[in-house]
């Protein structure tokens, strides 16, 4: 079977590997360099390293948790009944995760995980240790790559998908094939401030949407809560937290036990919207405290941070850093089953551009990674298998009528430029949110999409699929009314009781 790839994280990686080594042929489609992307930049590690008092069971009970009851069950237990051997095969690949003086795997500890189970390579450079294992492994098993190349469309026919429909180097070109996995990550620069790369544009859910392809809880957007208020956009990992470093206000005083009993390891949702919260009130960035951990072990745990934050002048073994919150990852996606088919024939999608089901409303650190190399290895996998004769989309969220204003709207609407979008999305599709807000955010990005010009560029490109994702995003966000996860409205209803939802695709 010929396969097209698109994406070269963790989970486009790893089912090129694994697609590759069942016989297909493959070829693997990066916008980018080969292993850049998101993956290299994450600085926490990957959930999954049991100890003698931990276990799967456990883990899938946090998960759910986190998931503030939105979570696939079957999803989850799918993800977590892989770990070990997916962490295996990422250490046979050249991973060296970091050990303890006797040798066994070290594990820390990361918000809302009840254990220390999370594995690190690096200190703080997981994802770079992982793309850098898996890039090698790619470009020794000989599997074809095409760099540099954006995906602006799918070919589709007879209700299948055909190919992919790329710009390279400025040029457009075709790639045929019989099936194609999306690996192209999420949307993070829909928003002013984010920890993505600047080329995370949605490219993936755009071109499913036009395909036809269900996408499903674009609502849940997750901000990370602390990035480095000074200079370009740099993450201090949660680890940092789960090691015992603090949230302080201006006067010096931990906040964050304010909104959760468990302060500053809360989940994520809770403690990036107290930090807002707290930075508005007192109209400066709030504080992260890692002074009490010295400046050796930081320089040793952490030695990616240690290094940016003194290049920016921060000497955090003494002083404590500024930081925000900013837009991280996206929780819902192109919507799959457990095998990563979506509602489309012979589409696939994998790792944060796919909708599994495992992060429901908020995703559970650290398990961004795993679910990269669970999925794209299950992706591979059902490659050989028939297709389901019959595809069930699930639940859809109504898709709100334009409210009254928007004929209005459209004389009144600024110009359109992607920072104004990013600013739109920020302020009122962000971390806190309201209908009325959603509203005008909705009437807005229609007005500017009913005015885009035909691209002409490949920014202009970006920026469409920004928009139509952007559309999306506030469309499911209007319709979700009551708050849950990372969705919050200030002026929700009431929550009804939550329930798990089915796999999208069944065989009768």
């Amino acid at each position: 079977m010929n396969v097209v790839v698109v994406g070269a994280g963790i989970a486009g990686l790893t089912a090129a590997l694994h697609a590759h080594e069942a016989g297909h042929t493959v070829t693997l489609v990066t916008k980018d360099a080969l292993g850049a992307g998101c993956t290299p930049l994450a600085q926490g590690g990957i959930a999954g390293g049991y100890g003698p008092d931990d276990s799967p069971a456990a883990h899938a009970d946090d998960t759910l948790t986190a998931g503030a009851g939105l979570s696939d069950r079957a999803a989850v237990q799918t993800l977590v009944a892989a770990t070990s051997a997916r962490i295996a095969e990422l250490a046979a690949r050249g991973v060296a995760f970091d050990r303890a003086a006797d040798g066994t795997l070290q594990r820390g500890r990361e918000a809302a995980h009840s254990h220390a189970r999370i594995l690190h390579a690096g200190g703080d450079a997981t994802g770079a240790a992982i793309a850098t294992a898996l890039t090698a492994a790619v470009r020794r098993a000989g599997v074809p790559h095409i760099e540099g190349a954006m995906l602006t469309g799918l070919t589709v026919a007879d209700g299948a998908v055909r190919g992919v429909e790329l710009l390279v180097d400025g040029h457009p070109a075709v790639v045929t094939a019989d099936a194609v996995i999306l690996a192209t990550g999420g949307a993070g620069q829909l928003y002013a401030h984010t920890t993505n790369p600047d080329g995370v544009t949605g490219d993936g859910i755009a071109a499913a949407l036009r395909a036809g392809a269900a996408v499903a809880d674009l609502e849940f957007v997750q901000f990370h809560p602390t990035v480095l208020a000074s200079g370009p956009a740099f993450l201090i990992s949660e680890a940092v937290r789960g090691e015992g470093a603090v949230l302080l206000d201006a006067h010096g005083r931990r906040f964050a036990f304010d909104s959760h009993p468990d302060g500053e390891l809360a989940p994520r949702d809770v403690v990036a919207r107290a930090i807002a919260a707290q930075a508005a009130r007192q109209g400066s960035p709030v504080l992260l405290d890692a002074t009490m951990l010295g400046a050796a072990t930081l320089a040793r745990r952490f030695p990616t941070i240690d290094r940016v934050t003194r290049e920016r002048g921060f000497d955090w073994g003494r002083e404590p850093l500024p930081v925000t919150p900013a837009a991280h990852y996206l929780m819902g996606g192109v919507t799959t089953d457990l095998d990563g088919r979506t509602t489309v024939r012979g589409l696939f999608a994998v790792g944060e551009v796919a909708r599994t089901g495992v992060h429901g409303a908020n995703r559970l650190a650290s398990n961004s990674l795993l679910e990269g190399a669970v999925f794209g290895a299950r992706a591979a996998a059902a490659l050989a298998l028939p297709w389901p004769s019959v595809v069930h989309p699930g639940p859809t969220a109504p898709r709100p009528a334009t409210s009254p204003a928007a004929a209005t709207a459209t004389a009144a609407t600024p110009p359109f430029t992607r920072r104004a979008l990013q600013q739109l999305m920020w302020d009122e599709v962000g971390l806190h949110r309201t209908g009325q807000g959603l509203a005008r955010a909705l009437d807005t990005i229609r007005a500017w999409t009913a005015a885009q010009q035909p691209p002409q560029s490949p920014r202009d490109l970006e920026d469409a699929h920004l928009l139509r994702v952007a559309e999306a995003t506030a469309t499911a966000a209007l319709a979700r009314r009551a708050s849950v996860g990372a969705h919050h409205r200030a002026d929700a209803e009431p929550a009804t009781t939550a329930t798990t939802r089915p796999s999208i695709l069944e065989t009768v």
